[in-house]
């Protein structure tokens, strides 16, 4: 297993994140305990959940199958770097979403409770929240800091600016900061490259992209679709893609198949040699998809495949950053 930094900060964190939505809706607990187990052994020590994932709403279910899974034992809290998030709408009850200092707190005493933990390594706030100001989030994050029940604070998908602002305000305060920044980016979404990857590489903060096979259709879907092994693709992102871009998906494919890696790992290659990317996240819905995902670190692109990639998925405007991107 390869590790990097997450961000400027000290902390060595796999070059693959476990991502977990899948637990609980669509894997089984035991399953899920046997792909965690699985990760451990390969050196993958970077998991990221949610308390909205499982999407009972105010249950945190797969919270909740993790926390049963530190609970047996082994050393396995400590082996593993804990990322969440908390922005979700956990009731009907108008004070329990957003990132009002009061559901800040009360959402990381809950989580905490479902994972069955005493901190959590990196609190994410998993969307952005216009409606609160930048002193009463960092005030509400300090306070989880100085008690111990949260060390690194991170965001998902916000914007260059609200990148900016929000270092700007934790600045005021003389506090870390953010140190990563979760988003959507693939070969097929390549907007962060515009602004979000710039101001994250400036501050310091880790890129840990969401999303890296855009939903099933860089992981070999037409293929999966001849052989009949196309659970997920047939739906969302995928399904979406297929219907527009079935050539470019071809062409993917054939360059997958010509230089001899699997397309999923294509994908998750290309993503390990973007500037500012820290971990992509991978969401194995079996052992045997966290097996195949791992082999994406043995992967080298040559330039002419980096160059063949930018062919088939064309960087926004001209390529690079902002406003050079769109501008003389």
């Amino acid at each position: 297993m390869e590790y990097t930094k997450l961000g400027r900060t000290g902390l060595s964190v796999s070059r693959l994140c476990l991502g977990t939505m899948n637990f609980g809706p669509k894997t089984t607990e035991p399953d899920s305990y046997t792909i965690m187990d699985r990760a451990l052994e390969l050196g993958l020590n970077f998991f990221d959940t949610a308390d909205v994932y499982g999407w009972k709403t105010g249950e945190g279910v797969t919270e909740q199958i993790i926390g049963r899974w530190f609970a047996t034992g082994g050393g396995r809290r400590d082996k593993v770097v804990l990322a969440t998030k908390v922005f979700g709408k956990m009731s009907d009850w108008p004070n329990d979403s957003g990132l009002s200092a009061r559901h800040i707190v009360k959402a990381c005493d809950d989580s905490l409770r479902r994972l069955q933990t005493d901190h959590i390594d990196l609190y994410q706030m998993h969307h952005v929240d216009r409606s609160t100001p930048w002193d009463e989030i960092w005030q509400a994050m300090s306070t989880l800091v100085q008690a111990g029940k949260v060390l690194y604070v991170g965001s998902s998908n916000f914007a260059g600016w609200h990148l900016g602002l929000a270092q700007a305000s934790a600045k005021e305060r003389g506090l870390l900061g953010l140190v990563s920044e979760q988003c959507i980016y693939n070969l097929f979404e390549r907007t962060v490259e515009l602004e979000v990857v710039p101001a994250a590489q400036h501050y310091g903060i880790g890129i840990i992209p969401w999303s890296p096979l855009h939903g099933g259709a860089l992981s070999g879907m037409l293929r999966k679709q001849a052989t009949g092994d196309a659970a997920r693709v047939n739906e969302g992102r995928a399904s979406d893609a297929a219907t527009a871009n079935r050539e470019t998906i071809e062409a993917y494919e054939k360059l997958a198949e010509q230089i001899g890696v699997d397309p999923a790992n294509l994908a998750l290659a290309w993503l390990l040699s973007r500037p500012g990317v820290t971990a992509p996240i991978i969401g194995p819905r079996t052992q045997a998809q966290l097996d195949s995902a791992v082999g994406a670190l043995d992967v080298t692109l040559s330039s002419e495949t980096l160059a063949r990639l930018d062919e088939l998925f064309p960087p926004v405007g001209k390529g690079g950053p902002g406003p050079e991107a769109w501008a003389w």
